[in-house]
């Protein structure tokens, strides 16, 4: 099915399909390439930044720029369908939106407005980069009689697929869902007062595509890249482990998603994700959003997440 099908889309909703790509400001673009390289994306060049893509995928992921002296999340932007575009934008202007100009070397395709605690948001023409089934997930065991070791010499290098979802500070959870809501057409899955929120898209996606997690300021928390197995989930992260990155949360498996995970810690505080068979959400389903207890909000098993975890790294916007 053509992922940019009416029947693979959601009937009568106006809504985002995907994260078309996220741009982040870093103190050290070498120290970006070598992080992310070794995290299995493949890292290139283009002009005075950095772009992320998955090995043997077209899409761009990401955009990296050489800042000051801490990270910092400039855009977040997401792709709508072609013949939504200008619906798109009346609708937009009917939420009472702030458009603004594009940020500095940001492509100025789309629409450009002030997102919720004033981060610039981008909606754009795109193909649709989520899945609109659920993500292949292996395991692997060895037949009675044969063995299934795997020596570290010969340890498969991790390359994660696609970009799963993308996690933001909120300084409101609950009104910056509200916010998403009603501009973005995305949906609530779960959500954990006052503390934590997922977000889907209205035509078929991941549990979430967009997660937000309260904090005095707006930044970055993590990013999630999906890979195909617990094998890969763990043996990226032992390989991040063991190069120095640190400290890091994982394995485990979530509760909300249901998706096994491992945290890697980038240098300058935020994190980036090895993530599993998170649930998937597809377009003509109306899953059953709820409010969870704080204690089913992080994860099921797994080792407990360090105090830091949570730390938002990111400086105040002036």
């Amino acid at each position: 099915m053509n992922q940019n099908s009416p029947s693979g889309r959601r009937a009568n909703s106006l809504g985002v399909h995907s994260i078309d790509h996220f741009a982040v400001e870093v103190p050290n673009l070498e120290a970006a390439r070598k992080f992310y390289t070794l995290f299995g994306l493949d890292v290139r060049e283009r002009d005075d930044t950095l772009e992320l893509y998955a090995v043997g995928n077209p899409h761009r992921w990401a955009v990296l720029s050489q800042g000051g002296d801490a990270k910092r999340l400039r855009y977040l932007s997401f792709g709508i369908y072609p013949d939504e575009a200008d619906a798109f934008a009346a609708h937009l202007d009917g939420c009472g939106i702030t458009r603004i100009d594009p940020p500095e070397g940001a492509e100025a395709d789309g629409i450009w407005f002030a997102g919720f605690d004033g981060l610039p948001i981008n909606v754009r023409v795109a193909d649709k980069a989520t899945p609109s089934e659920k993500s292949h997930f292996t395991f692997v065991s060895a037949a009675p009689g044969q063995s299934g070791a795997i020596p570290n010499s010969k340890a498969p290098k991790v390359h994660p697929r696609r970009l799963s979802h993308f996690a933001i500070f909120a300084t409101d959870v609950n009104a910056a869902i509200d916010f998403y809501e009603k501009t973005l057409g995305l949906r609530l899955s779960d959500k954990s007062e006052p503390a934590v929120a997922f977000l889907h898209g209205p035509h078929g996606s991941d549990h979430h595509l967009l997660a937000l997690v309260l904090s005095d300021r707006r930044g970055m928390h993590h990013n999630s890249w999906d890979v195909g197995s617990v094998m890969e989930v763990g043996l990226g992260g032992a390989t991040m482990a063991r190069a120095g990155y640190g400290p890091n949360w994982g394995v485990g498996q979530h509760v909300l998603g249901a998706n096994y995970f491992y945290y890697v810690r980038d240098p300058w505080g935020s994190f980036s994700e090895y993530s599993a068979d998170i649930d998937f959400i597809p377009h003509d389903v109306d899953w059953p959003a709820a409010n969870h207890a704080p204690e089913d909000s992080m994860f099921l098993w797994g080792p407990d997440p360090f105090p830091e975890f949570i730390q938002n790294t990111e400086p105040a916007e002036a």
